[in-house]
């Protein structure tokens, strides 16, 4: 129990506990989070924060779903350092929950917000091998993931491509879904070949897993098919909290690799959106209430289209609108505590004294103690702590007398009487000894405060303030003195001036000397920061009595009223002016398109503010889809809009294409800002008026008429289903040939006839259509048709081995004329399969060729055979029969010796494996060291006498020379100092006679 203590004061009694002066109750400061624990983690312990502000110091407690932990029960994980739960070498079943903490001293106890202890981890992969995934050219690509169990459920996932770190480059083809974890590949081409592995991350336990390797083969397909766009990621209804950034996520399969928009139903995209990966997400920032809505993605290609709409729900966390503090009230008073909390879904209120908004209506001292209320919602809880203290007081003004007061002559005054008291005191004045009472110049109002109006110099003298209750009285008094009132001497006037221009404010005032005077300028009501806004606003040093305020370089926002206030501390006066400002025209609204054709639009707008000066002119400007950001200025029709118009026809537009339009304004003094744009806006289709362009071909296959075509440009398709219409006929015929390639990206058609002549001339021409029509003919242009391919295969004159790793074929050239080139494909007929031979290719000029890189001892099947534009020729195959290896051994040098000017080096003869050649002599380099050439020497010796160097370092090298190829090199240094050899070799034979 406090001790009260019994404060005697003349005619009074005060009832305080204690520590009333100082004391209060706990106030958190720091309080239990969510917190993750690594199962790994070397460190066993987790530390839940609690930290209280009280007076006298709180003592703590700790709850674990809603269960008070023992902290003394024999073999207790927990322990209390300070307010702080620490909890050693942790247990999934037993320390994972909800944890509070209670902090408690005299005056009540609060209770934290929660922190849950959730273990984390993140297990391996599946050891079970990945199935080989195979897929045809062209199609799309699924590879699964299938992360691990972990917790919690946020991981992040790349991927790599047959060995860390090579990972998968991201494009529009590629996409690593971060819900899942799978690999997307729209498009699957040759380079898609490999071995895949996902790695799968937790950044709350700082952890990475592989999965084990998934093949990919793609599979050749010609010609490669084109498939529709087919989303594949979809993403679903989704809610996010206000101010969270979220991430929805699309992405198709498709031939062509499909373009991903996305767009909100009904609206515009929010300006803090970004769209990343090639359009795949898109990232909302910041999310505010009104991003909820209706998303939708669509994928397109040139195949067809697939979209895919989902729901964004926008939901908020418990935040207080208003909240329970902390507060004293006087004994048997009536108090209300209110808590309001907005959030979304709307929060639900509770208190921990059972009951909704509390209300005392007469306060008791048992009243005293802390309150909580408690707002909660699905996304969260949030807390509001405060004490409430009742106490009970004859009057004081120990704290807050009556003051000194200075009053200007002629205005009002209040004299402030607020004694600490409880219950509420009543109040009467007097000045020096007469007692004071209302009148029509003096009030006592309600509060105690005294009011006297219309100042003079006769009020000035010792105000007294006289207050009781039942519990006692007390008087306070203060001075009051009268001073010159403040007077406005030199008012601002009214000014007009251009942008750009200088412009002056007037103020000067009068005041008591005795006290000081500054000047304060407001714009509208808007205090002006003469240190923040100063590159345009300066008050000129004309005296302490002079406020007068330059406005530099004014420009529109710098129009309005102007006041300036001379202020004094114990009064202030006011005047103003207003400042006109001459500009260009302010930006017109409401642009938008009323009127339409394929080539023309009709747009409507709404005046902005001429700033003073008429509008003389208008000026339209337009951006498409193609040129992106760049604003053009629109042709129109009248080619000038007057500045009265309202409206105005933009010719000369491409049908079928996306504008956006805006509008600026010009007067005598210059252009306003534009518009915001209108709202996109396509114009109608029309018939396509652009030809195809650089018309030609010819060659390829055997029986194939090629013609190409560059592609006429997107802006010119002016409708839907555009494509090409191909026209042929061979010299000389009347009757055209037409094919037509739906495709609007296709640049070439092959025709296929087996009746073609080769080599045939032919007139082709192609022209573009739409859904509206066919547009003209391009400039008609001469083809051939393919020439045949070879018809004979090369008749083979020489074929050999030359080594272990190199084989010579020789030919006799093939008589046609149009012979390019010929290709020789070599392969181990046995161990190895044609698909993967080794191929050389040479020119028609020549007529034999070297095969490199074989394996030793082997047997190889060579494939001859000629080739030009329409195709490969029969081929010829021949049989060759690689060497033996050479030795793997290289020889043992077992002598260097001098002999006169020369130099004898003896070796060890090379015995080969059973499986290298037959030693057929020795190979000897002599070579100055650094070089790579010297002398050769062929002998069937196990040695050599090489000439004696006159000076420098070399080198020899011996290797046994075979049929399959030079061996193993054996080397040994030589020193060109005959006098430094000589030595070198008596010191050998020293050393050999002394072994002996």
């Amino acid at each position: 129990m406090p001790s009260f203590l019994v404060l005697t004061c003349p005619g009074l009694v005060c009832l305080f506990s204690a520590d009333e002066a100082t004391g209060y109750g706990p106030v958190f400061e720091e309080q239990p989070v969510d917190t993750i624990y690594p199962e790994e983690l070397p460190e066993a312990k987790i530390t839940m924060n609690c930290r209280a502000r009280a007076n006298p110091p709180a003592t703590y407690k700790w709850r674990l779903n809603n269960m008070i932990i023992d902290l003394n029960e024999e073999g207790s994980h927990y322990s209390l350092a300070g307010g702080n739960l620490v909890i050693s070498n942790p247990i999934k079943t037993k320390h994972e929950g909800k944890y509070s903490c209670l902090a408690t001293n005299i005056y009540g106890t609060v209770i934290s917000q929660e922190g849950s202890v959730q273990f984390g981890y993140l297990d391996l992969f599946s050891s079970e091998e990945r199935e080989t995934v195979k897929v045809k050219e062209g199609q799309g690509a699924v590879l699964l993931c299938a992360p691990p169990p972990h917790h919690p459920a946020d991981l992040s996932f790349r991927w790599i491509l047959n060995e860390f770190p090579t990972f998968i480059p991201l494009d529009n083809r590629r996409f690593v879904s971060q819900k899942t974890g799978n690999l997307h590949i729209s498009k699957v081409d040759s380079s898609d070949t490999g071995n895949y592995s996902c790695i799968a991350s937790s950044p709350s336990i700082s952890k990475s897993v592989f999965s084990n390797y998934i093949p990919l083969v793609p599979q050749a397909e010609r010609p490669i098919r084109k498939y529709p766009a087919d989303l594949e990621v979809k993403f679903p209804e989704t809610t996010a909290l206000i101010g969270q950034n979220i991430t929805l996520e699309c992405f198709a399969l498709g031939n062509p690799v499909p373009e991903i928009h996305w767009k909100k139903m009904g609206g515009n995209l929010p300006h803090s959106h970004e769209v990343r990966m090639a359009g795949a997400q898109l990232h909302l920032f910041n999310v505010q209430f009104e991003d909820d809505g209706t998303y939708r993605c669509e994928a397109v290609n040139s195949r067809g289209k697939d979209y895919h709409t989902a729901r964004v729900s926008v939901e908020a966390f418990p935040e207080w609108v208003e909240h329970i503090r902390s507060t004293e009230k006087d004994l048997g008073s009536e108090y209300t505590m209110s808590c309001v909390a907005s959030g979304k879904p709307k929060p639900h209120i509770r208190w921990l004294k059972n009951g909704e908004p509390m209300k005392f209506s007469s306060l008791t001292f048992d009243d005293s103690g802390m309150y909580q209320c408690i707002a909660e919602n699905r996304h969260g809880i949030i807390y509001a702590n405060a004490e409430l203290r009742v106490f009970a007081c004859a009057p004081t003004f120990e704290h807050n007398p009556v003051k000194r007061v200075l009053a200007p002559k002629n205005r009002a005054v209040v004299i402030e009487c607020r004694p600490k008291a409880a219950p509420k005191p009543t109040f009467s004045w007097s000045k020096d000894t007469e007692l004071l009472s209302n009148s029509t110049r003096v009030f006592i109002w309600e509060d105690g405060s005294l009011e006297i109006l219309n100042v003079t110099q006769a009020d000035e003298g010792r105000y007294t303030c006289y207050a009781e209750n039942d519990r006692g009285k007390a008087n306070s008094t203060g001075t009051l003195l009268v001073t010159e009132s403040t007077k406005i001497t030199l008012a601002p006037s009214n000014s007009d001036v251009k942008v750009g221009e200088n412009a002056w404010m007037q103020c000067a005032a009068s005041h008591d000397p005795s006290l000081d005077i500054t000047f304060i300028w407001s714009l509208d009501g808007r205090v002006i920061d003469l240190h923040k806004d100063g590159r345009h606003y300066e008050r000129t040093p004309n005296g302490s009595s002079n406020g007068e305020l330059l406005i530099r370089n004014a420009q529109l926002k710098h129009a309005g009223r102007y006041t300036c206030t001379a202020q004094t501390p114990v009064d202030n006066v006011t005047a103003s002016a207003h400042l006109v400002v001459r500009g260009p025209p302010g930006a017109p609204g409401g642009v938008r398109v009323i009127n339409k054709t394929d080539k023309s639009v009709t747009l409507q707008w709404s005046r902005g503010a001429d700033n003073h000066s008429p509008i003389s002119k208008y000026t339209i400007q337009y951006r498409d889809s193609f040129s992106r950001d760049v604003w053009k200025n629109a042709p129109t029709s009248p080619v000038d809009v007057e500045g009265n118009a309202e409206t105005a026809m933009v010719v000369d537009l491409f049908p079928w294409t996306e504008y956006e339009f805006r509008v600026i304004a010009t007067n005598t003094l210059g252009t306003g800002e534009p518009s915001s744009p209108s709202p996109k806006d396509k114009t109608l289709k029309a018939v396509p008026v652009v030809a195809p362009s650089d018309v030609g071909g010819g060659g390829g296959t055997s029986r194939e008429l090629t013609i190409t075509w560059t592609p006429v440009q997107p802006q010119y398709y002016y409708g839907s289903n555009f494509g090409y219409i191909v026209a042929f006929k061979p010299q000389g015929d009347d009757q055209w040939m037409k094919v037509t390639v739906a495709d609007p990206q296709a640049n070439r058609y092959v025709h296929k006839d087996s009746s073609i002549p080769p080599s045939t001339e032919f007139q082709v021409k192609v022209k573009a259509f739409n859904s509206e029509g066919e547009g003209p003919y391009s400039l008609t242009a001469i083809i051939y048709s393919a020439q045949d391919a070879p018809s004979e295969a090369p008749s083979v004159v020489d074929s050999r081995a030359l080594s272990a790793t190199e084989a010579i074929v020789s030919w006799l050239p093939l008589s046609q004329s149009n012979i390019e080139g010929y290709q020789l494909k070599y392969w181990r007929n046995q161990e190895d399969s044609e698909g993967g031979a080794q191929k050389v290719v040479v020119s028609s000029q020549e007529n034999h060729t070297r095969l490199e890189g074989m394996k030793p001892n082997s047997h190889y099947l060579v494939e001859i055979q000629g080739y030009n534009s329409a195709g490969f020729g029969p081929p010829r195959r021949i049989h060759i029969h690689t060497k033996k290896a050479p030795p793997s051994r290289a020889p043992k040098i077992i002598r260097k010796k001098l002999k006169g000017k020369s130099v004898n080096i003896a070796w060890e003869h090379v015995e080969p494996l059973a499986n290298e050649a037959s030693i057929n002599g020795y190979k000897v380099l002599y070579r100055q060291q650094g070089q790579s050439t010297g002398t050769v020497y062929i002998t069937n010796n196990r040695y050599i006498d090489l000439p004696l160097p006159p000076d420098g370092r070399y080198v020899v090298e011996v290797r046994a020379r075979t049929d399959g190829g030079d061996g193993a090199v054996a080397r040994i240094d030589i020193s060109g100092n005959r006098s430094q050899l000589l030595t070198f070799l008596l010191h050998s034979l020293f050393r050999s006679c002394l072994s002996q």
